[in-house]
């Protein structure tokens, strides 16, 4: 039964990606005559959409908290613990607001795959050279100070359900760099939907959007020594807790 619910998930999965690609392409001609921000909204509520529908097709039992802890607009740096590959399908299903992520470059040889990330204000990165990343990490910067939202995952790479990890040296940057407000996001239960037994199972999951820390109001000293510790900290604190039973 499982391995039939995996098919049915990967297949509807492909199949809404490669039907939707056309409404991708015609966005990306449209955002080149003036019409970028209303045709970035809408691709966004399209994948907030498909989110929503690959997690009812997994039959997550889902909780959620801290929605309206998210600011309606302005620049925004999301920071979220990095459990699996579905916390992205997650994110987009209830962030609420358009947002960008830092994508490794591999990913640009993904068919179709690529073209979404990419609508989406993902910024694809070369971690291999230092200067084509730092080139990377300032347009990130400056899309936030344009009101843009952004997406960083500082542990570098996914836990697999080990709990948190360290958060690499300067993984902040984004939001440390842009003055932006820090949203921390605590993610936990998504290693369970796929990437524990190669297979889509039933599992409990849980998100949690807290309250943003203003770090234009901080110090320099504070916000390269001490930010980076306490965002940890509020995200590990929250992972010890105990996930609500499915329902």
């Amino acid at each position: 039964m499982m391995l039939v619910k995996t098919v049915l998930v990967f297949g509807l999965t492909i199949l809404t990606v490669i039907f939707l690609t056309p409404l991708g392409f015609l966005s990306f001609i449209v955002s080149f005559v003036g019409l970028k921000k209303p045709m970035s909204w809408m691709i966004y509520k399209i994948a907030q959409g498909w989110g929503r529908c690959i997690i009812f097709a997994t039959g997550c039992s889902m909780e959620v908290k801290g929605r309206e802890n998210i600011p309606k607009s302005g620049g925004l740096c999301f920071v979220s613990n990095h459990v699996g590959y579905f916390d992205i399908v997650l994110l987009l299903a209830y962030a609420g607001r358009p947002f960008g992520f830092i994508a490794k470059k591999e990913l640009l040889l993904l068919p179709f795959i690529n073209m979404w990330i990419s609508l989406l204000g993902g910024l694809f990165i070369d971690r291999k050279s230092p200067r084509k990343a730092l080139s990377t990490i300032n347009r990130g910067i400056k899309r936030i100070q344009n009101g843009e939202s952004m997406l960083i995952f500082p542990e570098g790479t996914r836990s697999k359900d080990r709990g948190l990890l360290p958060f690499r040296s300067g993984a902040i940057k984004l939001a440390t760099n842009s003055l932006s407000p820090i949203v921390p996001i605590a993610i936990s239960g998504s290693y369970e939907v796929f990437e524990k037994n190669k297979l889509v199972n039933k599992a409990d999951v849980r998100i949690v959007f807290f309250p943003p820390i203003i770090t234009a109001d901080m110090s320099v000293e504070d916000r390269k020594g001490k930010l980076t510790d306490h965002v940890h900290s509020i995200i590990g604190e929250e992972l010890t807790r105990k996930i609500l039973p499915a329902s």
